[in-house]
């Protein structure tokens, strides 16, 4: 965007303020907070117009905002307009050519899912979309692994499109991980299931030079390894694919862990070295040992890609071993990536983030862009010879 005359231009910024409500408010405005820097760089370019586009949940499409109430961005509009210090008008009816627009600095569209063909990439749809502007911004990371009308779509089909500082942010950062890390190169990859992260451990094995793994994850290689999980999840179909990437990568498996006899907030946490695990416990978490071991370990590397946590870390009693990464991580010189949902919301639970290099604003797109996905909203503007990312999957 900083590469673009934004001068006397309607601008389109497409942003990811999909937010958590609760009772008509904002409960956690930070992705609207990392969207401000965007919104404030194109109004210091005396743009004729600056316009923003979001979704919010999963609305019906096709019924209009005013029969799903819940689902408007009125009340992220009303926190806009606090951040900024000026009022950022809503609007419902922007797809009509008839329609006004307010006299505004910003305005907030509504609700894009609303919208007949939003989610199919509807070309009628993103042509509506691009008639409103001259330029068009992508800049929501967190909906560039989605091909939809108001991210692709309109980015095939504006005047002008070109990527946000966010989106570069985020493209820079996990380009400085995955193209030219520094070494070593350590994954930490969490989780509850091998299956449901697959691929992105596949990519990783053959990119790191470590690789942790923890949750439900690492149960699958405990058992690969020939050692006790008790009734612990894990899935027993994939061992086989376990001792693959364990001949791939260095996996430093946990040597102790914290066990309960049930799957509860109230548990109480019994340390075991893997060996002594018994048949009814549960691993909930990693023991001291391992958690000082990973510590070492990340102490000494030179890039660190992180998503997911050791284990239950919502229950007090099971946050120890997350924590202590979390710390570890937030403490190392390496250039460190995290991203994910669970892994957010660790680092915010143990005030980690002013120690982690880039905290990543995306989920789904973080982890398809890391597994090595092609992100369709970035493949469109470098079609276009608009954005200079490299491969646009990003390995």
């Amino acid at each position: 965007m900083n590469q673009v005359d934004l001068r006397g231009k309607r601008v389109l910024i497409r942003e990811d303020l999909n937010v958590p409500l609760a009772d008509g408010m904002v409960v956690n405005d930070s992705r609207i907070r990392a969207a401000l820097p965007t919104i404030r760089a194109a109004l210091a370019a005396n743009p004729a117009r600056v316009m923003l586009l979001s979704h919010l949940g999963r609305p019906v499409e096709g019924v209009a905002i005013a029969d799903q109430p819940g689902f408007s961005l009125a009340p992220v509009a009303a926190r806009l307009s606090a951040l900024l210090g000026f009022a950022v008008p809503l609007v419902a009816d922007y797809l009509d050519a008839a329609a006004t627009l307010p006299e505004a600095r910003v305005c907030l569209l509504e609700n894009v899912r609303v919208n007949q063909g939003e989610k199919a990439a509807d070309a009628a749809l993103a042509r509506r979309y691009a008639a409103l502007c001259d330029v068009f911004v992508m800049d929501a990371f967190g909906t560039a692994h989605r091909a939809q009308a108001s991210t692709s779509g309109v980015a095939e089909l504006a005047p002008s499109a070109c990527a946000g500082p966010l989106l570069s942010g985020e493209i820079d950062a996990i380009g400085q991980a995955m193209r030219e890390p520094r070494r070593p190169l350590l994954a930490i990859v969490g989780g509850a299931k091998v299956s449901g992260k697959l691929e992105l451990l596949r990519n990783l094995s053959g990119l790191a030079d470590h690789l942790l793994v923890g949750g439900g994850i690492a149960n699958t290689f405990l058992l690969a390894a020939g050692h006790p999980v008790g009734r612990s999840l894990c899935e027993t179909e994939l061992i086989d694919t376990a001792r693959e990437l364990m001949a791939r990568v260095d996996i430093p498996l946990p040597v102790d862990v914290r066990v309960a006899g049930a799957f509860s907030a109230d548990a109480s946490a019994e340390i075991k070295a893997v060996a002594d695990v018994g048949g009814d416990d549960l691993i909930l978490d990693i023991g001291p040992e391992t958690a000082a071991r990973n510590a070492e370990l990340i102490a000494r590397m030179g890039t660190i890609i992180w998503n997911g946590p050791m284990g239950v870390f919502e229950f007090p009693a099971f946050a120890a071993g997350t924590e202590s990464l979390a710390r570890a991580i937030a403490e190392s010189p390496a250039f460190s990536l995290a991203g994910g949902g669970e892994t957010v919301a660790a680092i915010e639970q143990f005030g980690a983030a002013a120690g982690v290099s880039y905290i990543s604003t995306g989920g789904g797109a973080f982890l398809e862009a890391v597994q090595g996905a092609a992100l369709p909203a970035i493949a469109a503007l470098s079609g276009r010879g608009q954005i200079n990312t490299g491969p646009t999957d990003l390995r």
